[in-house]
């Protein structure tokens, strides 16, 4: 290999091109490539390899506790699952995000629901798609915290840019005045731009002791509602069951 090339190599970020060079021209010698061959696969290697980095970023920054994949999850432990399987299997080709809808995952602790998000939201990034997770109360005391130092317009953007935000643990702890307006800010910044999916124990009926008002509570809920997919799922946590290898 060349000097030149090789410095050409660096400075152009054709790392994997100049790793695999002399791996490819014995190949190419022993299979009687073309000079064309050649360049695509080079170039092959080195797109895979970008997009693998790629991949890794937007996991790193997407915040995500755990990466599960939806194969680990037992639909048959509970009747609202095998409700649930056929719409949450769909979820997991991702289009609801280029359609810009949201997702409302409803049910008691331990039946699935934050397992779920996760395994939309790896999906997600492996698709390279930009994704963000955070509980609420992460948010909101994030948000507040902005609002005291006058960061807040770059902590909504925060939230405001990820194509997928996931919002998990919404109505264990009310969010108080500050706290709903600011997710009314956020909702309602994303709505119909990008797509959410939140994750709550409460059934919208009991949402005013989440956001302090009914008023707030319908905002935020008309604008969810309008072009989502609502999923239920019931029955005792699967955390009780012994010895169990799928959540």
């Amino acid at each position: 290999m060349s000097k030149k090339l090789k410095e050409l190599c660096l400075r152009l970020n054709l790392k994997t091109v100049l790793n695999h060079l002399p791996q490819t021209l014995e190949t190419a010698a022993q299979k009687n490539w073309t000079p064309l061959q050649i360049m695509e696969h080079l170039f092959d290697l080195e797109y895979q390899a970008k997009q693998q980095r790629r991949k890794a970023m937007l996991l790193k920054k997407s915040q995500l506790p755990f990466t599960p994949t939806v194969d680990q999850f037992n639909f048959q432990f509970h009747p609202s699952r095998k409700r649930q399987k056929s719409l949450t299997l769909q979820l997991m080709d991702l289009e609801f995000i280029d359609q810009k809808k949201d997702i409302i995952f409803i049910g008691p602790p331990g039946t699935g629901k934050t397992f779920l998000v996760n395994c939309i939201g790896y999906a997600s990034t492996q698709a390279g798609i930009k994704t963000l997770f955070t509980t609420a109360m992460d948010m909101i005391n994030h948000l507040i915290a902005a609002e005291a130092d006058h960061s807040l317009l770059k902590m909504l953007k925060i939230y405001q840019e990820p194509d997928l935000l996931i919002c998990d643990e919404i109505g264990y702890l009310p969010l108080g005045t500050q706290g709903s307006n600011l997710f009314f800010q956020v909702i309602s910044a994303r709505h119909e731009r990008k797509s959410t999916i939140l994750t709550t124990n409460l059934p919208f009926a009991k949402w005013g002791t989440i956001f302090d008002s009914t008023i707030v509570a319908t905002a935020i809920a008309d604008r969810l509602v309008y072009n989502s997919e609502v999923i239920i799922f019931e029955g005792k946590s699967y955390r009780t069951r012994d010895n169990h290898k799928k959540i």
